[in-house]
């Protein structure tokens, strides 16, 4: 019985395999074609065509293109819009699959380890879903419980993921990608690692412990294997429906929460959570932040965080050459003056509230597409230069501030960004940073 189970989800695997990757080979055959002969290849339509490749996939290729989305300036707009299309949602296991993987993770008598365990899932995503249970010391869980083979669908699908960022690099030099998916890569098998998240929990925990406004669960061990995560359950709202409140300071207070959460950890230990997905916080009463996920986490060197910092100061007392060494110090190889002016456009759209003391909302703009109209302008200065290598250390950094910026957006917060911003700058110094860094990595089992 055992045997037929286990073929029959080789087979599937190897089917989803190949239909993906029959449509993505399709999808580089007629680009390559096309430009072949000579024809003049249409954006919009292989955007498309890209999406109905990877539509009906549900899995880590689905949370790539997510990403590539979310960071404006990586993907021409054609294809980011597109991408944004595809959902994270999958549909959840049936129970007698739960039951399985359950045991799988916990032995046989793994629901008598649990006072109750609710068989419905309450989220589920692309790489796994979250049960609600109860400890037999009384305290309210949540399990996070990984679907199976996930290990092998990450290299599967990156792969494809190769494949549809050479067909726009073949017509479309302005971004080089190729440190990019070391990147994501990278992040993405850490966060099929869940012994690796609870530790990134702990991390955050010991991070925020001074945190107003900051909440994080508590793993559980003896509940918990490198595919099951089982966490203290934190009550909270979605943040959609508090964006439709029509309180002012309510709002102003989760966002000014929300800064504080991803920002203090940057600034102060030198670690950034990459994945500011509004289904990775909920909302409190009190108008606290609960973090619920912590699979996509990232540790920078001071060196860098000063560089980031020392672009903001560049920005602010307009000086050209504090903006080339800091770009250097992100890893931006020579930068020319031009490429530096074309950065700086970027640059500029990103720290603007910070740059201004006043109250104010995070964009002016009002479009609603928070930072498109800014990085399809930078795109194409980058096409007229012939390209950028993107560093690796700018991916999450960008997606961070994206995203942030978006739900901030969404919140119709007014505040003053730049008052907020200081308050969490106000002590740095990159040599502090990395031995508070050392120290914490050290606690939670990172080094």
């Amino acid at each position: 019985m055992q045997s037929t189970k286990k073929n029959s989800l080789f087979r599937k695997r190897v089917s989803r395999y190949a239909r993906v990757s029959t449509s993505m080979a399709s999808f580089g055959a007629r680009a390559a074609g096309e430009r072949l002969l000579g024809i003049s290849l249409d954006r919009q339509k292989q955007a498309e065509r890209l999406r109905i490749a990877l539509g009906g996939l549900k899995g880590p290729l689905m949370k790539v293109a997510q990403i590539l989305s979310s960071i404006p300036d990586m993907v021409p707009k054609e294809y980011a819009m597109e991408l944004a299309q595809l959902q994270a949602d999958a549909p959840s296991m049936g129970w007698p699959f739960i039951r399985r993987r359950m045991t799988a993770e916990l032995g046989r008598d793994w629901e008598i380890k649990f006072k109750s365990f609710e068989r419905e899932a309450c989220a589920a995503a692309s790489l796994g879903q979250v049960h609600k249970a109860v400890g037999h010391d009384g305290r309210l869980l949540a399990c996070k419980l990984q679907y199976p083979d996930m290990a092998s669908a990450v290299e599967a699908d990156l792969k494809q993921l190769k494949i549809a960022l050479a067909v726009f690099e073949h017509y479309d030099r302005a971004v080089s990608t190729k440190e990019v998916q070391k990147e994501v890569a990278e992040r993405l098998h850490e966060e099929l690692d869940y012994i690796r998240e609870a530790r990134h929990m702990r991390l955050y925990a010991l991070m925020h412990r001074n945190t107003k406004g900051v909440y994080i669960p508590e793993p559980v061990e003896k509940l918990s294997t490198d595919r099951l995560l089982t966490m203290t359950w934190l009550e909270g709202r979605r943040l959609a429906e508090v964006a439709k409140l029509g309180i002012l300071k309510d709002r102003n207070e989760v966002a000014i929460n929300m800064f504080r959460a991803w920002y203090v950890p940057f600034y102060e230990y030198g670690v950034i959570h990459g994945d500011p997905h509004l289904g990775n916080y909920t909302v409190r009463d009190d108008n606290g932040i609960n973090l619920l996920d912590f699979g996509c986490v990232r540790v920078f060197p001071g060196r860098l965080v000063k560089g980031v910092l020392m672009l903001y100061e560049a920005l602010s007392e307009g000086r050209e050459g504090k903006a080339i060494e800091a770009y250097k110090i992100w890893g931006f190889s020579e930068p020319s003056k031009k490429l530096v002016e074309t950065l700086n456009i970027w640059a500029k759209f990103i720290y603007a509230p910070l740059l201004e003391d006043k109250v104010r909302p995070i964009d002016e703009t009002n479009t609603g597409l928070y930072g498109r109209e800014t990085a399809n302008r930078v795109h194409a200065e980058l096409r007229k230069l012939g390209g950028v290598s993107v560093p690796r250390e700018f991916v999450f950094m960008d997606r961070a501030a994206i995203g942030l910026g978006a739900v901030f957006l969404r919140l119709n917060a007014k505040i003053n960004w730049y008052r907020t911003f200081q308050e969490v700058v106000k002590d740095f110094n990159a040599q502090s940073l990395e031995k508070r860094q050392k120290k914490v990595l050290k606690a939670c089992g990172l080094e």
